[in-house]
């Protein structure tokens, strides 16, 4: 790497925490002032649990979504579309509650400059209804579409409460897969890992070695997840999965403390686990570059 290109890796990697190179290009081509034209970014947000109460997690609890509304509004460049990959909005026994959050979401949402947003459901959402309340704000719960040769696939494992796909839902996707050449690039975005991070805190999908089993053939996939509320990076066989930063609290490594609970609000560092991430993708190279952004960024 010459001077100039270790330079712009520094500054890229100082933009806000860790970048990740996921796929087959080498760090120079992925930070190389050129890029083909069908390169391209998005954004991707988790874990904002609208509606969530509790100051000793997070003082700023009503006001954390927009600072990270304005804090993606504030990239220099904006992405191509943003993602939400889950718990849009906190659990409530109440209907109408539930209602209530998600239209109060949508609206906040409707702040970002960037009107091309994609959302799937996390079990805060979806799991006591089967995900109606959603539908009735989003629509479905898992749909597929193309941006600029890449194949993206949104799985629900979270309407379900047992926290499966289930067999329709695994049918629809080998179909789907079936039309998709081996060598294209896949981009798979649930809100459950699919492999079993760690059963015993539900950071797993009962029937996701099926999903995986599916996507095995296929020699570019791709897999972004939120439900753990922090960064996480893991291979099944040649497919990298990457976890992201919850909008709201963070939660504990998994299996390093004996009881699951959110890491308490740190006034010293405000914000500290929290953020959001650029997701550079391209295309030619089937890789991917993560930029990591705290909430705080503006």
């Amino acid at each position: 790497m010459n001077e100039m290109d270790r330079r712009d890796f520094l500054k890229l990697a100082g933009m806000g925490g860790v970048v990740f190179f996921s796929g087959l290009g080498t760090l120079v081509d992925a930070i190389g002032k050129s890029a083909a034209a069908d390169d391209f970014f998005f954004v991707q947000l988790s874990d904002t649990h609208w509606g969530f109460e509790g100051a000793q997690l997070n003082p700023d609890a009503k006001g954390t979504l927009q600072k990270a509304v304005a804090a993606v509004n504030s990239l220099t460049n904006q992405p191509d579309f943003i993602v939400f990959t889950g718990d849009l909005t906190h659990t409530t026994d109440d209907p109408q509650e539930r209602r209530k959050r998600l239209r109060e979401f949508k609206d906040i949402i409707s702040q970002l400059k960037v009107k091309n947003i994609r959302l799937i459901p996390g079990e805060h959402d979806a799991s006591l209804d089967n995900g109606a309340a959603y539908k009735e704000f989003f629509g479905e719960t898992h749909y597929t579409f193309n941006h600029k040769g890449v194949h993206f696939i949104t799985i629900d494992n979270v309407s379900d409460p047992r926290g499966s796909v289930g067999e329709a839902q695994l049918v629809w996707l080998g179909d789907t897969l079936k039309k998709i050449d081996k060598n294209a690039q896949i981009v798979v975005l649930t809100h459950r890992p699919l492999f079993d991070l760690y059963p015993q805190w539900d950071w797993a999908t009962r029937d996701g070695d099926k999903v995986v089993t599916l996507l095995m053939p296929f020699k570019h996939v791709t897999v972004f997840y939120g439900h753990i509320h922090q960064e996480h990076n893991h291979f099944t066989g040649h497919i990298p999965h990457h976890a992201a930063k919850s909008s709201i609290y963070p939660l504990p490594a998994p299996g390093s403390v004996a009881k699951r609970a959110p890491i308490p609000w740190d006034p010293t560092a405000p914000y500290k686990g929290l953020g959001f991430r650029e997701i550079d993708t391209r295309p030619k190279q089937n890789d991917c570059v993560l930029t990591e952004y705290p909430v705080t960024k503006v």
